[in-house]
């Protein structure tokens, strides 16, 4: 999980922020890089985790079971003792932050849909879907820091679907390789891009054009970053500010790229991150 988190667009858990919220948000990460896993059927091989999960090591391909199982055990960080190690880690941090299930459900729930939702008609499907699968991660940040309010959970939750969007966007080759397509159908045929030139080596020009247009609307998004920076303080400031930096620079590598996202995931550099944090840090009002 640790090798997964150093790979992220944003800074899950940097060294500058107080060791109990790197605890905390590690345990957090662990749990919704798990729940990913399970629902991309990306666990190790060998079904260790689906026996964690009381079920038999020939169910660990049965994502549906898994996830039933991993939700069931999730409901016992609550009341109980949970059975796997990652959400054994959990328990402090729910008790700590008194969290409640519901971001953590949201997070089971849309590794759920996209065991039967491949394609998304419309931009507004599209959001409900990151209202799922993006938006807890903000909250939970929120929490564990003591700052939630119902002004910067808004701004949150438009930074984490901006940044759940520019994931789209760089993995738009790996997607189609999982039956997954998370550009929305009415874009696809606006700009006359079918499925046929998604699944070519690289991108035509109304392959790029509709990206170009899918960056511009995450990068609108993200323009909820700054406000939501200057409202806090301290470490939790710098913290934030990666995050959106970590947004800017993704959509400044997808467009240094031309847009063209199909030969692989264009990602930013460290740099250029640092820059856009600082970029965030001086526009955040």
């Amino acid at each position: 999980m640790l090798d997964k988190a150093a790979h992220e667009n944003f800074p899950v858990a940097p060294f500058f922020l107080p060791r109990a919220w790197r605890s905390d948000l590690m345990a957090v990460y662990g749990y919704a890089r798990l729940v990913d896993d399970i629902g991309d059927g990306d666990l190790p091989p060998g079904g260790a985790d689906a026996e964690l999960l009381g079920l038999d090591r020939g169910q660990a391909d049965d994502r549906p079971a898994v996830l039933d199982a991993f939700e069931a055990d999730l409901h016992r960080v609550f009341d109980g003792g949970p059975r796997h190690p990652l959400l054994r880690a959990l328990v402090p941090v729910v008790r700590r932050c008194e969290l409640t299930p519901e971001p953590f459900l949201a997070l089971i729930e849309a590794n759920r849909q996209d065991q039967r939702v491949r394609r998304y008609a419309t931009y507004d499907d599209l959001l409900a879907y990151c209202e799922l699968s993006a938006n807890p991660v903000g909250r939970l940040v929120l929490r564990i820091t003591g700052t939630a309010s119902p002004e910067r959970v808004r701004r949150s939750d438009a930074v984490c679907t901006a940044l759940q969007i520019v994931e789209h966007l760089q993995d738009v080759a790996e997607d189609l390789g999982r039956d997954r397509v998370y550009l929305p159908a009415e874009d696809m045929k606006r700009f006359g891009v079918t499925e046929a030139d998604l699944a070519a080596r690289n991108g035509g020009a109304s392959v790029r054009a509709l990206v170009a247009h899918e960056a511009q609307r995450a990068a609108l998004l993200l323009n909820e970053g700054p406000p939501l920076v200057g409202s806090v303080h301290g470490r939790l400031k710098l913290l934030l500010a990666g995050f959106v930096a970590g947004g800017r620079a993704a959509l400044k590598a997808v467009a240094a790229a031309d847009y063209d996202v199909l030969p692989g995931p264009p990602k930013p550099t460290k740099l250029s991150v640092l820059r856009e944090a600082g970029a965030t840090l001086r526009r955040e009002r």
